[in-house]
């Protein structure tokens, strides 16, 4: 039975939300975000964080970032804010879902569950983990995990896509075209600043374990060239 972390304010939300989880067999744990939503995160052991934007002590934008720094459990956004920026934020903050208020209870069960499967499925068994590995560089696909020498560090997830394609092709140029395309799908929404600032994070993540080597080529995309 996965545990689940309900951060919601609305004690009206909050109740509908646990019904609906518990009828799935979900344990669910509701915290009202006046109190310290990590510390509650590792008291708990979540295997799953559900949280709302507009909180009483700090904004869900906020406890995303706190969380995410701590833990790659999966963090799912509920919001009636409805604004594309607004989602924007919280993907750049770590999030891997944001739904929109009036939600489907279908759509929120079958979110949550694919998340679970992606985060601690079969392919999230280190024996059958994916890995790409070239210079002694290694990414594990499936946690957006890098090690180097006897560094390892935890990336975003979307620093974790934009790392794996650049691991991939290297040394040869990634398009920008091709980034966005892979990173946001069809989010019209997403403009290329957003992009700029995910591979400036991703150039100092590496930095963080000794890789330099991430090249701009100016009106094309970037190129990683590892030493051998």
């Amino acid at each position: 039975m996965e545990t689940i972390l309900l951060v919601e304010d609305d004690q009206q939300i909050a109740l509908l939300l646990k019904e609906l989880l518990e009828r799935y067999d979900f344990n669910v744990i509701h915290e009202d975000g006046l109190g310290d939503v990590v510390a509650r995160f590792e008291e708990t052991k979540a295997d799953v964080i559900l949280l709302d934007v507009n909180l009483p002590k700090f904004d869900g934008f906020y406890w995303c970032r706190q969380l995410r720094m701590k833990t790659r459990a999966p963090i799912l956004f509920i919001s009636a804010r409805v604004g594309e920026m607004d989602q924007v934020m919280a993907l750049e903050y770590g999030a891997d879902d944001y739904i929109v208020k009036p939600f489907q209870g279908a759509v929120v069960i079958a979110k949550i569950k694919s998340q679970i499967r992606r985060a601690y499925g079969a392919l999230s068994n280190e024996s059958d983990e994916r890995t790409v590995t070239k210079a002694g560089l290694v990414l594990y696909l499936d946690r957006y995990i890098v090690e180097h020498a006897d560094r390892t560090i935890e990336l975003s997830k979307k620093e974790g896509l934009i790392l794996e394609m650049l691991l991939t092709a290297s040394p040869r140029i990634v398009s920008r075209g091709d980034l966005l395309e892979r990173i946001w799908d069809d989010e019209a929404f997403v403009d290329e600043n957003t992009l700029n600032v995910n591979i400036t994070r991703v150039r100092k993540r590496l930095a963080e374990i000794g890789i330099g080597g991430l090249e701009t080529v100016r009106g094309v995309g970037y190129k990683l060239v590892l030493d051998q």
